[in-house]
C-alpha cells in the first residue's frame, strides 16, 4: 500500500525491492557534468526553453561552464534561441556537442537533422532512448551546471530524465491562468513522486509594464503562484513580465544578449544547490 514505486527510497524490506530499480545511465567516458537541472511543466507554450536558455546564460555570466540538453525532442527550440545553425560532428570519443557563441554547450535534436523542419515522427520509447543517448553518447567537458528543456506534460521524456538521470532538482515553470495552476501541481506532484527536490517555481507572462506610464497590468488575472509554491514547501524564483526585448533575444537567436534581472534569484538556487 502507498507504494511510489521509486525503491532507491523506499526503507521497506519488501520482497520485490531491487528488482524495480533503475540504474542511473553513466556518462561518457570522456565527460563530466556536476550537477543538473531540470526545467518542467506540466503543459507546453509557457516558457521552459525562454528559462532553460536563460537559466544556462545567467550560471554562464556567473562563470561556469554551462550545458543545455535538448530534450524536447519533438518540438526542439533551444538551437533558435542560442542563433545555432552548424550541426554536431562525431569523434571516436562520441558526439560533441555545438558550443554557443559564449560558450555553452548545446545538444539538440536539430543540431542532428539534415533540415530544421523535418519533423521527428517518433513513438515515445524510441525518442525516451533518444535522450538517454544525449546523456551517455555526448561528449560533456567540465560542465558545471547542465539544464535540460522538458517536453510538456508527464509522461515518457520526463519519466526516463528523473529515473535514468541524476536530476540534481527541477524549476517548474507556469503562466498565471487557473487552468496552469493546476497542471503545475501534476509536475509538482510527479516530482515528489520521483523524490526530486523542486527548486521552485517561475511564473512566466506575469505582467507588463506600460512603456508610456510605468504601470504594472495583469492581462492574465491575479497570480496565485505564491499559494502553490506554500502548498510545496517551495519558492517562487521569478516573477517575468511580457517583455518584447526578451522575446525578441528567442526570436532572433540573441539569448546571451538579453538584459535583466529577472533570474537573479533563480541563478541563486541553482548556485546553493
Amino acid at each position: 500500500m502507498g507504494c511510489t514505486h521509486n525503491c532507491e527510497t523506499c526503507g521497506e524490506n519488501c520482497h520485490s525491492k531491487g528488482e524495480n530499480v533503475i540504474p542511473k545511465e553513466e556518462l561518457n567516458k570522456f565527460s563530466s557534468v556536476k550537477k543538473v537541472i531540470g526545467i518542467v511543466s506540466g503543459k507546453g507554450g509557457v516558457g521552459k526553453s525562454l528559462v532553460t536558455s536563460a537559466m544556462a546564460v545567467m550560471m554562464n555570466r556567473r562563470g561556469y561552464k554551462t550545458a543545455v540538453l535538448d530534450a524536447d525532442i519533438t518540438g526542439p527550440s533551444i538551437p533558435k534561441a542560442f542563433g545555432l545553425t552548424e550541426k554536431c560532428q562525431g569523434t571516436d570519443m562520441g558526439i560533441l556537442p555545438v558550443r554557443t557563441k559564449t560558450g555553452i554547450d548545446v545538444i539538440s535534436i536539430n543540431l542532428l537533422l539534415e533540415n530544421d523542419t523535418d519533423p521527428v515522427v517518433w513513438r515515445g520509447p524510441v525518442i525516451a532512448g533518444t535522450v538517454k543517448q544525449f546523456w551517455t553518447e555526448v561528449v560533456w567537458n567540465d560542465v558545471d551546471y547542465m539544464f535540460i528543456d522538458m517536453p510538456p506534460g508527464t509522461g515518457d521524456v520526463p519519466l526516463t530524465v528523473f529515473q535514468s538521470l541524476p536530476v540534481d532538482g527541477i524549476i517548474v515553470v507556469a503562466s498565471v491562468q487557473e487552468l496552469v495552476g493546476m497542471i503545475v501541481e501534476k509536475a509538482a506532484k510527479m516530482a515528489n513522486l520521483m523524490n526530486i527536490p523542486i527548486l521552485g517555481l517561475v511564473e512566466n507572462m506575469s505582467y507588463f509594464k506600460c512603456p508610456d506610464c510605468g504601470k504594472e497590468h495583469k492581462p492574465f488575472g491575479e497570480s496565485h503562484i505564491e499559494e502553490i509554491a506554500a502548498k510545496y514547501g517551495t519558492q517562487v524564483l521569478a516573477k517575468l513580465p511580457i517583455d518584447p526585448a526578451l522575446a525578441t533575444c528567442t526570436d532572433t537567436g540573441t539569448m546571451e544578449l538579453f538584459v535583466g534581472d529577472y533570474f537573479e534569484k533563480a541563478a541563486d538556487a541553482v548556485e546553493n544547490l
